[in-house]
């Protein structure tokens, strides 16, 4: 068996398992479950329709490059998302299978494990880049995020020794947990570093859709324009799973360095990634509709206007630059501690959240999860609210 496997820790949903193992919820209520990422907003029936157009393309192997009409959708989401000049859909732009499977994929292509290789990950993160870092033979380091900073992570806090052996940077902007999104100066430290010591940029935009503000957030390749750069060791990572509410569809994109690109289609040729040509034809529609995206990103404002203040009255708790989470730190009128505030909360009230700390690892003296819960606010609004009240209850019972 490859003993790298056994560096991996159990996946977040794993540990809040065995933390509810044996607990019995509370009859009285119903089940409303804020722990997973996932989507609950119906899929627009356009995007349906055009899968179930295109099921033709069943019988038919696809390309792992994907095809030019897909290519070519993406590259001019991109344009007009970003305000990019012309991106070569032949070069730039490579789909892939939901965000996820990429990110992990990259490392395995842009890793040299005999060079004492680090990852550097955000703290919290999303799991998949530290399981990453693991099987391509490298160390991850951790940056601990700054409630100072909107809990974006604080890379001055690196000690200079350390960067010269990293070799691929993982950021989410907006981030998974936090919803904190990188300012164009964030982005020009990190392109200075790059350009200093050769590290590649793994920039994980899925959330980039859901926001509460006029302006948009700020995206890597964006970033990297209106600084007068070109995408030299950049690659942005996006999907439709949560732009769209088809998590099933596991439908993404990878765009940006050409010769990464041209790299990383070597390794995907050989893994077997390819997206199935009924997958590709949903996801053009997708990718061509912005009114969709406009109306869901609606109701998640609706939502988040009506239950932060909520949770707020009794959780240390704001809105987030963007993404579907409220990272609460649950401290604010007891001290218990983020893992049994979740296992009381769904044994009195049956109301599942995720302990920060699950999310994030002890690193530099402290884990920045700790006493905090990740909650998501993906069901439709009458069940947030719910579950809202719910949390308010409690605390205000614990306290």
């Amino acid at each position: 068996m490859n003993p790298l496997l056994d560096k991996l820790q159990p996946y977040p949903f794993e540990k809040l398992r065995q933390l509810f193992a044996g607990v019995t919820p509370n009859p009285q209520y119903s089940a409303i479950s804020l722990g997973i990422g996932e989507p609950k907003h119906p899929t627009p029936a356009f995007i349906q329709q055009a899968l179930a157009d295109n099921l033709a393309g069943l019988a038919s192997y696809p390309t792992t490059v994907g095809s030019d009409a897909l290519r070519g959708a993406i590259a001019g989401w991109l344009e007009r998302r970003y305000g990019l000049p012309k991106i070569d859909p032949a070069t730039q732009v490579l789909p892939v299978n939901g965000s996820r499977e990429a990110l992990f994929a990259l490392a395995q292509t842009v890793i040299d494990p005999t060079r004492d290789a680090l990852v550097m990950c955000p703290n919290p993160f999303y799991q998949i880049y530290e399981g990453a870092a693991y099987l391509a033979g490298a160390t991850p380091y951790f940056v601990n995020s700054d409630p100072a900073r909107n809990f974006a992570p604080d890379y001055k806090s690196v000690p200079a020794d350390v960067w010269p052996r990293v070799q691929l940077l993982y950021l989410c902007s907006p981030g998974n947990p936090t919803g904190a999104v990188l300012t164009l100066d964030d982005w020009k430290e990190l392109f200075e570093l790059s350009d200093r010591y050769g590290f590649v940029i793994a920039a994980d935009e899925c959330y980039s859709e859901i926001y509460f503000k006029a302006e948009a957030p700020l995206g890597g390749l964006e970033a990297a324009h209106k600084l007068g750069r070109d995408f030299k060791r950049l690659i942005a990572f996006s999907s439709l799973s949560k732009r769209s509410n088809v998590p099933g569809m596991r439908s993404g994109f990878v765009a940006g360095d050409a010769e990464l690109l041209k790299t990383f289609l070597l390794y995907r040729t050989y893994h077997g990634s390819a997206m199935s040509p009924s997958i590709q034809a949903a996801s053009v529609a997708a990718w061509n509709d912005e009114q969709h995206v406009v109306e869901n990103r609606a109701k998640y404002v609706a939502k988040f206007e009506q239950i932060t203040p909520m949770l707020a009255e009794v959780l240390d708790v704001q809105l987030p630059d963007a993404g579907f989470y409220l990272w609460a730190r649950v401290d604010k009128r007891t001290t218990i501690s983020d893992t049994e505030f979740a296992r009381r909360l769904y044994a009195e009230y049956n109301v599942t959240v995720l302990p920060g700390s699950y999310l994030a690892r002890d690193a530099h003296g402290a884990n920045p999860g700790a006493n905090r819960v990740r909650m998501a606010l993906v069901a439709e609004v009458d069940e947030c609210l719910e579950a809202a009240r719910r949390i308010v209850e409690f605390t205000r019972k614990l306290s």
